[in-house]
């Protein structure tokens, strides 16, 4: 499995909300929910994305951007006029004014498509990435705030089968429209990667690396193992000393720390996902018991792994 497949195993949409614009300019639309990860696509037209804590990205049609971490973002025509937002979404399904009053049907001009008119010259597609779980959060949190991929007029099929599904109401729809995103998301990742001015996150780059990316593959197939340092350096060929040094060099954090971390994550993530009992989950997770796995989970998290899984669970 290739380094991105491998580590965006675990990333999936569950219940993503898309969303089309269609705007007469001058326009702008503004994002203040704090989505963890929202797509955001110029179908026709262009634009720019402007983040409340960053300087303004130009959007040309069929460029693509994501916006990670829960940042307040606007995207208009023009970031010098302030034009006041059409729109602002505040939550899931729930948009208003700039004065605060409910935008409601009266802007609908479809299932998932509001605006002005159908032949506005500018189409945004906006996406909530509903990220859940610690293996997300943990993969998702190295991206910079705003990652663009620029069309460059290369055909993406992806984004014409989305645009074409999103006014669809069919049973199954919300499983075709998460696949669908989770799609676009890796698509515009790996492009991002490919870019020369791109910054990849640590991790990206740690399990391309010859001696690290053979001790990262192990612990993830395998996270049950007992590893140790020196385990870890047979699978990464070279010395215990030399490994644990290119290891913290490249992920700012030793190995075993890293282990205990992924263990962790994977736990909780098994708590929120499954009913498996948590002497089942310990030991899959690379822990002789539940007692050893709650003292550890409470060390790392701050709390019980009972607790966790009634607060998702609640949520």
């Amino acid at each position: 499995m290739d380094v991105l497949a491998n580590l965006m195993n675990d990333v999936r949409s569950s219940g993503s909300l898309f969303g089309r614009t269609l705007m007469e300019p001058p326009w702008s639309v503004r994002f203040a929910d704090g989505a963890p990860l929202t797509l955001v696509a110029m179908l026709r037209g262009n634009g720019w994305l402007v983040p409340d804590d960053g300087a303004p990205v130009r959007l040309a049609a069929r460029d693509i951007a994501l916006v990670v971490g829960g940042t307040h973002f606007s995207v208009t025509d023009d970031p010098t006029l302030e034009t006041p937002p059409y729109y602002i979404v505040n939550g899931p399904d729930h948009c208003t004014t700039p004065g605060g009053q409910v935008v409601g049907s009266e802007v609908m001009l479809g299932t998932r498509t509001c605006g002005e008119n159908r032949d506005s010259p500018n189409v945004l597609l906006t996406a909530t990435y509903q990220v859940k779980g610690s293996i997300s959060e943990r993969l998702l949190n190295g991206l910079p705030t705003v990652v663009a991929v620029p069309c460059d007029n290369e055909p993406c099929p992806i984004l014409d089968v989305t645009t074409a599904e999103i006014e669809r109401d069919d049973p199954g729809q919300q499983a075709i429209l998460d696949r669908l995103l989770d799609l676009l998301l890796l698509g515009t990742l790996r492009e991002w990667f490919a870019l020369p001015e791109a910054t990849p996150p640590r991790w990206y780059r740690a399990w391309g690396d010859p001696v690290v990316g053979p001790a990262l593959r192990a612990i993830h197939d395998s996270p049950a193992q007992p590893w140790t340092v020196a385990s870890l350096a047979v699978e990464a060929g070279t010395s215990r000393a030399t490994f644990a040094r290119r290891f913290t060099e490249m992920l700012d954090e030793p190995p075993m720390a890293y282990v205990t971390n992924w263990r962790l994550s994977l736990a909780a993530d098994l708590l929120q996902r499954t009913d498996a009992t948590l002497e089942s989950i310990a030991r899959q997770v690379g822990y002789s018991n539940a007692y050893a796995l709650s003292a550890a989970f409470k060390r790392n998290f701050g709390t019980r792994p009972t607790v966790h899984r009634a607060l998702v669970t609640a949520a």
